[in-house]
């Protein structure tokens, strides 16, 4: 018997979902992101250059907004198993996006991850459709239920 092949008996554990992974690792990489977005907003908060329309010049206040959305979205990547969750992060989209306010630059690449966003919900739809029907076809290498 191959090594790729299970022997008979053989406990075959589940795959994760594509869609989990793919929604959670996206929000985690905004966390950083923000993080980082805010980090600018802080050095650039006595600056005229590279400022958005939106001015906050309190150091705190930055900090405090750039924290607790990167805490949000690191909450949320959490949560990516239920509906709800990716629901909320799709909502969660449109602060990332508002940071724009702050650093233009934030429209440019927290599009890209909205583009991201999206996806990793379609693609990951798509895989974990693709891997359920697979093993419908193949029962002998599906994972057992329990």
């Amino acid at each position: 018997m191959s090594k790729d092949q299970p022997a008979p008996g053989d406990r075959i554990k589940p795959k994760k979902s594509a869609l989990v992974q793919f929604t959670s690792t996206t929000l985690l990489l905004e966390a950083f992101l923000v993080i980082f977005a805010t980090l600018v907003v802080w050095g650039l908060r006595d600056s005229d250059f590279g400022r958005g329309p939106l001015r906050i010049d309190s150091g705190a206040a930055i900090w405090l907004l750039g924290g607790v959305l990167a805490l949000v979205l690191v909450i949320l990547s959490r949560v990516q198993g239920s509906s709800a969750g990716r629901a909320a992060g799709s909502v969660a989209q449109i602060p990332v996006l508002g940071m724009g306010l702050l650093v233009p630059m934030m429209f440019f690449v927290g599009g890209v991850f909205v583009v991201l966003w999206i996806f990793a919900l379609r693609l990951g739809s798509r895989v974990d459709r693709e891997r359920a029907e697979y093993d419908a076809e193949h029962p002998e290498t599906a994972p057992n239920a329990g």
